[in-house]
């Protein structure tokens, strides 16, 4: 009997690497398809996944990251079948990025200006229930940049430890807090510009309070007609089961600190020392993996030991995402 890595042909991709002797990411060519074409039909992916759920879940805790390449991916429909076929319960996304409903349990990628950097990150790391796997389909491939860089984080975690013990000491025992600031309405032009009632769900102050007491966040109301959500305290690192005891740098402090909208500091107001978080930002930049989107791209990112973002890019760029408990 074929097992479920049978099933396909191992391939690679510009700006995968080997840690610690596994691929990342794992890229998964189709193992057989009509000659007459240069791709095989989503159908026989989505049967193999059905087949295999136990399989390609421990396939993917194991590289963090798999990518299926070589298969006629060409639209939503198709994208959330794949998603569909694995039975993982849906999650809801709540953050500050603009996002569009696409098609059952597909969503529009960040729809901030191209031109902007998204820094990486984990989905959704400081609301209380966050996303296991990320899984993101490339629709429409930039012409230049718009890559998906992701980041191995138990490495971010040991760099640290190496270089700044006792900071990271202070912070995993004082925990962290981070404020964000939000609009009351949408803000399409920027990255970050989902207002409040958007991300909520409400428009009502007093049901928005109760929501984001749920999520783990207390509210400010801002004479503008803005919130801003206070969160903390969050640990610094986290453990999972299953991924062999490593310390994710599970937190956001290099994206938030000393921005305009947004901070980062330790839970009892002392400061994150500036060049402590600059020497991160090198780190996670170091060790970061540059993917680059090719048409019909499914690309599966363990959310729990990577960190991703967006790299700039020239237009039309659109990938699409679903997230998954």
């Amino acid at each position: 009997m074929k097992s479920f890595q049978d099933e396909f042909i191992v391939g690679e991709c510009k700006g995968q690497k080997v840690v610690e002797g596994v691929q990342i990411p794992l890229v998964l060519n189709p193992g057989q398809f009509d000659s007459n074409t240069s791709t095989a039909d989503v159908a026989s992916l989505v049967d193999v996944l059905k087949a295999n759920k136990d399989a390609f879940e421990d396939m993917l805790i194991k590289h963090s990251a798999i990518l299926f390449r070589g298969y006629d991916v060409k639209d939503a429909q198709g994208f959330n079948d794949i998603v569909e076929a694995l039975d993982w319960e849906d999650i809801r996304y709540v953050g500050p990025a603009p996002r569009t409903h696409i098609h059952k349990r597909v969503w529009t990628a960040n729809e901030g200006p191209l031109s902007e950097f998204i820094y990486y990150h984990h989905e959704m790391v400081l609301i209380n229930e966050f996303p296991k796997k990320v899984i993101l389909f490339c629709e429409v491939p930039p012409p230049e940049g718009g890559e998906t860089p992701f980041v191995t984080s138990w490495r971010v975690t040991e760099r640290m430890l190496q270089e700044f013990p006792e900071n990271v000491k202070e912070m995993e025992e004082k925990g962290l807090r981070y404020t964000f600031t939000a609009l009351s309405k949408n803000d399409t032009g920027s990255m970050r510009g989902r207002g409040w009632e958007d991300a909520f769900g409400t428009s009502d102050k007093l049901e928005a309070e109760k929501r984001t007491k749920a999520l783990g966040m207390d509210v400010e109301w801002l004479p503008n007609g803005g919130a801003k959500t206070i969160l903390g305290p969050r640990a610094l690192t986290r453990v999972f089961p299953k991924r062999k005891e490593r310390r994710m740098w599970f937190n956001t402090i290099v994206g938030m600190h000393g921005k305009e909208i947004s901070s980062a500091e330790m839970a009892d107001g002392s400061e994150i020392p500036s060049h402590v978080v600059k020497r991160c930002e090198e780190i996670i930049e170091d060790e970061s993996i540059q993917f680059k989107w090719e048409k019909g791209d499914v690309l599966f990112l363990d959310n729990l030991a990577l960190l991703h973002g967006r790299r700039p890019s020239l237009p039309p760029r659109r990938v699409l995402v679903a997230t998954c408990k």
